[in-house]
């Protein structure tokens, strides 16, 4: 019993040591807000534009970040970035950009977003810089963009080409005695394919293929432009494995010139017309963000929808798109007058069946109300493209993946495991034949096998109506780009299933246009809004710890691949409109 009361002691006092810290920390940091001053971007900024990190779709504001030094979470979004760097263009303040892009942390479409930006920034005629050490291909993309583009000396460029990998949990499951009993539409549908093989099928091989080598062809076309090459040379120096060293790199005229950190800042100085030993005046994107005015504040309301994340049903977190939380915040903007248009951003590799409907349906009452222009971000497919079809006009960029019309359901029967493995048996009682159906327990009877895979069709015979409707395209047609198959941004808009190439700014001048609002005229509404001070915090605080402890002891692509199959779980039994997981491009 005392042990009891100690027990009871310690932990009621952790509780009031916290709430009295929590109390303390947000005062803090109400007061630093209530006192800080809009910061001065000064004279001959030069902004910087780190690639390690990535643009989020919407930025969430985590007042805790900056205690755990944690910059990611004060980035501005993809959206604002862009906005920030057309403000740039005509802000005297501002001499150039410097672009940090040894590594690049965004997905294919948002770089190419970012990448089309640079390239209208220049025409301002202010300069652009770039240099990495050790330069991806995926920071080349955009660095190349820059009017001169360095590297270290000692470090290099990748120049190997793409490359896609998945990783296949079959013989694992096989030694385990776990079943999986999985049910599917459509003979590209990939995403249970690491459960049911050890290899690639030939479908996945083929489409992943196409895809991956036309995003590459994207690649090779845009270095070409701006390096004034044939991209048959470019593709020939990664076959025959040409750029290893830097060496090569200058060589080959991919880059500019081998310089060091303190080399940049020299040729910088030039740019600016200072002396050598003055300092530079870097401007970060969070910084420039505070200091000035760069968004429109009067006009006729245009609403963005931002839906970035895995679709699930109720109402999720911020980074899933809830059908719950989605379908309201759809039916608010639909009574909402005041808004005159609305574009639906898609991030979104799809997710439950049955979420993807809710928020289509939302999307189909929305429309009868007022424009609904889709604007796709890196990835749309799936339950993506499911949610996405139905609007006016669809703009995807080239890089987007796309379509992934197809759907799946897992059962998994882990009886074999729990009794051979565990020595766990199972037993109990039921009031008709299929009352336990579904159970991990046991496996499924052929019955219950027909009635699974009859609701996999039925949805995914829905799935193609919802495109077929929505897209205005035949049955027959539909089916031919189904199946499962996934489609980059430029094939999607050949074959139907986008109407235009360009980004959420394309999509925000489309809109205005659809609403007859002249595009000088409106101003923009995020959603979901913003949650409360307090709502933050505690978000903030519990996901930044939990995020940090995992990533710290098992590390950060090891913590991804975790939240992969975490996923695995969530699928049990609920049929899914969704892309492979852990799709990477090296």
């Amino acid at each position: 019993m005392r042990q009891f009361f100690k027990i009871v002691f310690a932990t009621l006092l952790a509780l009031i040591l916290f709430s009295v810290i929590g109390i303390f920390l947000v005062i803090g940091i109400i007061s630093s807000a209530a006192s800080s001053e809009k910061p001065s971007v000064g004279s001959k900024a030069v902004l910087v534009l780190n690639l390690s990190k990535p643009f989020k779709e919407q930025q969430i504001d985590n007042p805790i970040a900056e205690l755990l030094d944690d910059a990611q979470d004060e980035l501005p979004s993809l959206y604002e970035t862009i906005l920030l760097i057309d403000h740039a263009k005509q802000d005297s303040a501002v001499k150039g950009i410097y672009i940090q892009c040894a590594d690049n942390a965004n997905g294919f479409a948002s770089s190419e977003e970012l990448r089309k930006s640079i390239l209208d920034f220049k025409k301002s005629g202010k300069f652009v810089i770039a240099h990495g050490e050790v330069i991806s291909q995926k920071g080349y993309y955009i660095g190349s963009a820059a009017d001169q583009i360095y590297c270290n000396p000692q470090g290099g460029l990748e120049w190997a080409g793409y490359s896609s990998t998945l990783f296949f949990l079959k013989g694992m499951l096989d030694k385990l005695e776990i079943q999986p009993q999985i049910f599917y539409a459509g003979k590209f549908k990939s995403a249970t394919e690491p459960l049911r093989e050890t290899k690639m099928t030939d479908a996945n091989k083929l489409q992943t293929g196409v895809w991956l080598g036309e995003l590459y062809t994207q690649f090779l076309r845009a270095t070409a432009t701006a390096r004034k090459k044939d991209t048959t040379e470019l593709r020939n120096l990664a076959v025959t494995g040409a750029i290893q060293t830097a060496y090569d790199a200058k060589k080959h005229g991919l880059v500019d010139g081998l310089k060091y950190d303190d080399e940049i800042k020299l040729i910088l100085l030039k740019k600016l017309k200072q002396g050598e030993r003055e300092s530079i005046n870097f401007v970060s994107l969070g910084d420039y963000k505070a200091s000035v005015d760069y968004k429109k504040t009067s006009g006729s309301r245009i609403a963005i929808v931002f839906a970035s994340g895995d679709i699930v049903s109720g109402d999720g977190d911020n980074e899933q798109v809830g059908s719950d939380n989605f379908k309201n915040v759809l039916r608010k903007v639909r009574l909402d007058k005041d808004i005159k248009a609305v574009v639906f951003r898609v991030n979104s590799p799809g997710g439950s069946a049955l979420a993807s409907e809710v928020i289509w349906r939302e999307i189909a009452l929305l429309k009868k109300e007022k424009p609904v222009v889709v604007s796709m971000g890196d990835v749309a497919a799936s339950g993506g493209y499911y949610i996405a079809c139905n609007a006016d006009s669809v703009f995807a960029n080239e890089g987007t993946i796309t379509g992934s019309i197809g759907v799946f359901s897992i059962v998994p029967n882990m009886q074999s495991f729990f009794k051979n493995k565990l020595g766990i048996t199972f037993d109990g009682v039921k009031t008709a034949p299929f009352a336990d159906m579904g159970g991990i327990d046991k496996p499924l009877s052929d019955q219950e096998k027909r009635f699974m895979q009859a609701s996999v069709d039925s949805i995914y015979y829905t799935f193609k109506t919802r495109v077929s409707d929505g897209r205005l395209l035949s049955m027959d047609y539909v089916d031919s780009l189904a199946q499962g198959r996934v489609w980059t941004g430029t094939y999607a808009k050949s074959n139907g299933l986008v109407d235009h190439i360009g980004g959420i700014q394309n999509a925000i001048d489309c809109a205005a246009r659809m609403a007859k609002i002249n595009n000088k005229e409106y101003k923009i509404r995020e959603y979901p809004e913003k949650k409360s001070f307090l709502e933050q915090l505690m978000n903030g605080y519990k996901k930044s710890i939990s995020e940090k402890l995992i990533a710290n002891q098992i590390g950060v692509e090891e913590a991804v691949l975790l939240k992969e199959l975490k996923q695995i779980k969530t699928m049990q039994g609920v049929p899914q409109a969704k892309m492979p997981f852990l799709v990477t491009v090296h």
